[in-house]
């Protein structure tokens, strides 16, 4: 697998968002200004909260089919490559890893009985698009950290994808959860989401490593990020951080990400969260406009002379 330099682009777009000239202009201008090789497109769906067991992937709150294709077909016409991550939200503001059920049936309970051929139905669709649009890599969710005990289900919804979608699957667990994911043998590729203390990186590689070198798979980070706000770095995953604005930590975060990952030869890059669509979707994660942007830019530019000079004679 080529190392990876990507963005997760506009992620959750609500419908419409996606089908402006404003939006390609805004993934060239990305490209341009990181020198990013892939992007990552984050069709939503929606359930109410934690313990409801219906989604929706047609509604107001979702990526249209059409548009996220237009945008994927433009992408591929400037040299991106292209990974989809279909990833369910909650609409009460619950963090998707708290999802959660019985696990053994209660009468007028909700249930994994109804929501995990629900969220097979989610994945189904985007995996049908993605082997019509040639879509180099399927992610199927992200953080779903209750889901994965149900292994057995997680393996009938790898294999049910398998028989659409041809291209390289995997699935972005959560930080900390490389090791406790049961099926990472019926996967292309492990990936997690790198949000780590900036004082222990190092350390989580390391622990990541045996997990890689086990399955024998790529890895890649399908998340990766910080906040501009002061303490962000030490606690980079909690986007509910209260602090005063600093660009400084966000950049001095990313820079010890990629000083970390040097002279690891199984770490296949990462996908940086994230480059909105304009500044109306801006958040405190972005760097399209942080002096972090000179880092990234810097990272995948070493990286791909780097790869560039292993492969040339």
């Amino acid at each position: 697998m080529e190392y990876l330099r990507a963005v997760n682009f506009a992620p959750f777009s609500r419908r419409g968002l996606l089908a402006t000239d404003a939006a390609r202009a805004e993934l060239r201008r990305m490209q341009r200004l990181t020198g990013a090789n892939a992007v990552i497109l984050c069709p939503g769906a929606v359930q109410d909260g934690p313990f409801a067991d219906a989604i929706d992937f047609a509604g107001e709150h979702t990526t249209g089919d059409g548009e996220l294709l237009d945008l994927t077909r433009f992408a591929r016409s400037i040299g991106l490559r292209v990974f989809w991550k279909p990833t369910v939200n909650c609409l009460d503001g619950t963090w998707r890893a708290r999802i959660d059920f019985f696990d053994h049936e209660v009468p007028c309970e909700t249930g994994w009985r109804n929501w995990f051929p629900a969220y097979a139905a989610f994945q189904l669709h985007f995996a049908a698009l993605a082997a019509g649009a040639e879509v180099e890599c399927l992610i199927l969710g992200c953080e779903m950290t209750q889901t994965e005990r149900r292994e057995a289900d997680w393996r009938a919804l790898i294999a049910a994808v398998r028989r659409l979608y041809p291209g390289m699957l995997t699935y972005n667990c959560d930080k900390y959860g490389e090791e406790h994911v049961p099926f990472w043998d019926a996967l292309d590729a492990v990936c997690s989401s790198g949000y780590y203390p900036i004082g222990d990186i190092p350390r989580q590689l390391d622990r990541i490593e045996p997990v890689v070198r086990r399955y024998g798979k790529p890895f890649f980070f399908a998340e990766a990020g910080c906040m501009r706000v002061a303490g962000s770095a030490r606690v980079p995953n909690d986007w509910t951080l209260a602090g005063e604005p600093d660009d400084g930590e966000q950049d001095r975060w990313y820079r010890a990400l990629f000083a970390a990952v040097q002279g690891r030869p199984w770490f296949g890059g990462a996908a940086l969260w994230d480059w909105p669509l304009d500044a109306a979707h801006d958040s405190a994660y972005s760097f399209c406009h942080a002096p972090a942007l000179g880092a990234i830019r810097e990272h995948f530019a070493l990286s791909c002379a780097g790869r560039r000079a292993q492969t040339e004679p």
